[in-house]
């Protein structure tokens, strides 16, 4: 498929039922994105994912024409992959306001490898998350240049309300380092906290983020079941000690404890 979304695509979704539509790596634009929402907007209840990832030519400007679609009351999508589409904080901001308006549906946010969101973005996103309605319980932000800042716009967003995140995926973000998992603690300790899926690979954190988790995870030790902290040199035998104690509480629940 190459630059727009084929006129058959339109008419399936115009006049059946599709509950799934990926369309990864297929050299698309915003025009597609125009088109798509077009479509969906004329039958917007039925689909629940679409993937759009590693499509790096729709940028900001066609997650803007998707939101229109994300805004239409009737949206029942629960999961949205935008992987590597080149995009920066506008569209972060664009997605916020849409789902603000909307916000009960959304379940899992993918947006991993988009360089250009920074910390800035993620504050926009911060908004959905402290929004009544919000139900996302997996975000992706792997490979998005974030560092400490994030995590206290994260932190602060998911202590101002109980919420529904499972999984949360800061993978290979470099400059969040041990300040911002000492932020994220204060999220972990609280009794409100349901994350099932922490992963902090390649974030450049040595054996005091782990002596946090150790602590975090001692207060509040039952949900967290996989902990990711592989490509951490820092991290070193001494941290993994702190862990182990962890481990050692008949009330963790920790099932993957990954650190190489």
């Amino acid at each position: 498929i190459n630059q727009s979304v084929p006129k058959f695509s339109l008419v399936y979704f115009e006049y059946f039922y599709c509950h799934v539509f990926r369309l990864a790596g297929c050299s698309l634009s915003e025009s597609s994105c125009s088109s798509l929402a077009s479509a969906l907007k004329s039958n917007p209840s039925h689909l629940r994912e679409l993937e759009l990832s590693k499509n790096r030519n729709i940028k900001d400007s066609g997650v803007e024409l998707l939101c229109g679609y994300l805004q239409n009351p009737d949206c029942r999508l629960e999961t949205l992959r935008l992987e590597e589409c080149n995009l920066s904080e506008s569209s972060c901001s664009f997605l916020s306001t849409a789902l603000n308006s909307n916000p009960s549906h959304l379940s899992e946010l993918h947006l991993s490898g988009n360089s250009n969101i920074k910390d800035s973005g993620v504050k926009f996103l911060c908004k959905y998350l402290q929004t009544p309605g919000c139900r996302l319980k997996t975000l992706s932000v792997k490979s998005c240049n974030l560092s400490e800042s994030c995590c206290s716009s994260l932190a602060s967003a998911l202590m101002s309300k109980p919420s529904h995140l499972n999984e949360l995926e800061l993978t290979n973000n470099g400059d969040i380092k041990d300040s911002g998992i000492e932020l994220l603690c204060g999220y972990l300790q609280s009794p409100d906290c349901q994350l099932n899926t922490l992963r902090l690979g390649g974030c450049s954190l040595s054996e005091s983020s782990c002596s946090f988790l150790a602590s975090a995870l001692k207060s509040n030790p039952s949900h967290l079941r996989e902990l990711e902290l592989s490509k951490n040199r820092n991290i070193k035998d001494s941290g993994v000690e702190l862990l182990c104690a962890s481990l050692q509480n008949p009330d963790c629940r920790l099932k993957k404890l990954r650190y190489f």
